[in-house]
């Protein structure tokens, strides 16, 4: 496939974005390197090999969920800067 002005305008169009024609260029050399690059993975022969999602076998990786006792409230607030009834008070962000 080749990538031609008409194919990168379009693009441009479906991305809603505006290229400069030295833009235009640039992104249409790097596309068509990567559909080059592509085209070399598609030669290589992958008859027999299993497909995988991952490089290394995983596991259920993530840890047993534990109930431990977490800390209190008061003990949270302790190093805030300011706190009222337990809670951070933090600069108003919205009108």
């Amino acid at each position: 496939m080749q990538i031609t002005p008409d194919l990168i305008k379009y693009l441009e169009s479906l991305a809603r974005i505006t290229l400069t024609e030295d833009e235009e260029k640039k992104v249409g050399g790097e596309l068509q390197d990567i559909l080059t690059y592509i085209d070399k993975l598609n030669e290589l022969d992958t008859d027999g090999i299993e497909a995988m999602s991952h490089a290394f076998p995983l596991v259920n990786v993530l840890r047993e969920d534990v109930v431990k006792p977490s800390m209190t409230p008061d003990a949270i607030v302790a190093n805030a800067p300011e706190s009222q009834d337990g809670a951070f008070v933090v600069p108003k962000t919205v009108d």
